[in-house]
């Protein structure tokens, strides 16, 4: 189970394992890049980036997950994401919680 707020209803945090990362850098692909590019022109949702951007989050909080299983956690609370450019046209995008083990009461 994965969740963005502090706990999760219904259930009780035994203790928490620690902090669990998933992160990944893509860069912007030339062919696309010029798309967009025109795109950006005329105005509405840049296509390309979207989901370039909606595939590095999915990889991030896999990323996470393969993290949280190696601590043995049930569940990971306040997931957060934050992006930032490493190079000129390459991003990081990383996704970031806190595993806990829960009550199985």
């Amino acid at each position: 189970m994965v969740v963005t707020s502090n706990n999760i209803e219904g259930k009780n945090i035994e203790r928490t394992l620690g902090l669990v990362k998933g992160n990944t850098i893509r860069a912007k692909h030339l062919g696309k890049d010029i798309v967009a590019g025109l795109r950006n022109l005329v105005g509405g949702e840049i296509k390309e980036y979207t989901e370039m951007l909606s595939e590095a989050r999915d990889e991030s909080v896999r990323r996470m997950i393969d993290d949280a299983r190696k601590l043995e956690a049930d569940a990971i609370v306040n997931v957060r994401f934050t992006t930032s450019t490493v190079v000129g046209g390459a991003a990081e995008l990383l996704a970031y919680g806190t595993a806990v083990k829960l009550d199985r009461k």
